[in-house]
């Protein structure tokens, strides 16, 4: 919080999502961010732990959401207090 100014100062969470249904595979996600995503034993990809990406990878999970073919991939970015 900036006391001087009085605002409240927002930190943002960004958080990646694959759709299974969407998925093919391509794995450029993976390619691109693999401390983001994996693959499955049926090489479409899944998400690292939670989804929550910190903020030092954020620049990766925007190229991975921007390379993917199909659209599978989702970035969620929450506004907390």
């Amino acid at each position: 919080m900036d006391r001087s100014s009085g605002a409240l100062s927002t930190l943002r969470r960004m958080r990646v999502a694959v759709n299974s249904e969407l998925c093919q595979g391509h794995n450029r996600c993976y390619a691109l961010a693999p401390e983001l995503f994996d693959v499955d034993e049926y090489g479409n990809a899944i998400v690292l732990g939670d989804g929550e990406v910190p903020p030092q990878l954020e620049d990766k999970a925007r190229l991975a959401f921007g390379n993917c073919p199909e659209y599978a991939i989702s970035i969620v970015e929450d506004a907390t207090a």
